[in-house]
């Protein structure tokens, strides 16, 4: 790590999400303007180990930060996982005379990371882009923001329908493990109730949630499901169970999936993934490893890629107060 630093490999790895083309075009520009070459890495760690690279120039990102997906592609690699996958990385990377590498994406790409770190002592640092929100060591992961923004806009659309045929909707937002998108967006959106895995609100709560809905006169309702929810084994068995307690009801379930990943990022989200590339690559420069830079308190921060991975973003405790109050 004494030597400086001539070459610099980008990769995308993982889900997709909206923005990280835009991380992509800063770390690529962040390395002409220090007059280090940037080396792009297709198909994620899956292209280390084949070795699919190419020389990135400041043009070969012009036009790309008002696009969604990454240009880099993304794979999920099996034989990453295995030693040898990383060793056939290690040795590509080093042919190519690579000095360092910035990794953009969610845990499971900074758990690869991670190890490669381990075993051979490479330089890396690491960029969250998830829609998920749910890395820790930073406020805000590229794409969240605009996965926000997506949900919302598709929920007002479905309200519409629901008020006019007085329908109760379950519509499931992503979120395996992490119920921010779904917590913020029923809020945004007026939910009528909220269903996150940090919170088993429990059938028989979410029936007598519902029963003082229509007391209080509601006849259409909007219940957000992250995908992680613990109350029924999956959205569609929820509903079921919902209907044989409100016969009356014209239940509806709508799962917006991968829409969630599309579409341009916003301008949070642009803004957030050009500040991130550029710290990545200056902490490079200053011989840091093992880290990703996050975003938190408005400022750049770093923590540790162990930490990041290990440790969780908690639920904010007031926006579930906020959502109970306002949903009467």
């Amino acid at each position: 790590m004494n030597e400086p630093i001539k070459k610099i490999a980008v990769l995308t790895s993982g889900g997709d999400a909206p923005g990280m083309n835009a991380a992509i075009r800063a770390v690529v520009r962040a390395c002409t303007y220090y007059r280090i070459e940037c080396i792009g890495v297709y198909r994620g760690y899956q292209g280390l180990i084949e070795g699919d690279f190419e020389s990135l120039s400041a043009r070969h990102v012009s036009n790309i930060i008002n696009k969604g997906g990454t240009i880099l592609k993304t794979a999920r690699s099996l034989e990453f996982k295995t030693k040898e996958g990383r060793e056939k990385a290690y040795k590509n990377l080093k042919k190519a005379g690579v000095g360092a590498i910035v990794v953009i994406g969610g845990d499971g790409t900074f758990t690869g990371g991670l190890k490669f770190i381990k075993e051979f002592n490479f330089p890396l640092v690491g960029i969250p882009c998830t829609i998920d929100n749910d890395i820790y060591g930073t406020d805000n992961t590229i794409g969240y923001d605009t996965a926000l923004n997506t949900v919302v806009e598709v929920i007002d659309k479905i309200r519409d329908t629901a008020s006019s045929h007085n329908r109760l909707f379950f519509i499931e937002v992503m979120g395996r493990d992490a119920g921010f998108i779904a917590l913020n967006t029923g809020i945004g959106a007026g939910a009528e109730e909220i269903l996150i895995p940090e919170k088993n609100l429990g059938l028989d709560r979410l029936v007598e949630s519902l029963n003082k809905s229509r007391e209080r006169g509601k006849t259409s309702s909007i219940v957000v499901v992250s995908e992680g929810d613990k109350i029924g084994k999956n959205v569609f068995e929820l509903a079921d169970y919902i209907n044989e307690n409100f016969p009356d009801y014209d239940i509806r379930v709508s799962v917006l999936g991968h829409m969630q990943r599309g579409g341009s990022p916003s301008c949070f989200d642009r803004v957030l993934a050009s500040r991130l590339g550029v710290a990545a690559v200056e902490e490079l420069l200053d011989k840091s490893t093992g880290i990703m830079v996050g975003f938190t308190n408005k400022k750049i921060s770093k923590v540790h890629l162990d930490k990041a991975i290990k440790m969780n973003n908690d639920i904010n405790k007031e926006l579930l107060k906020v959502a109970e109050i306002i949903s009467v």
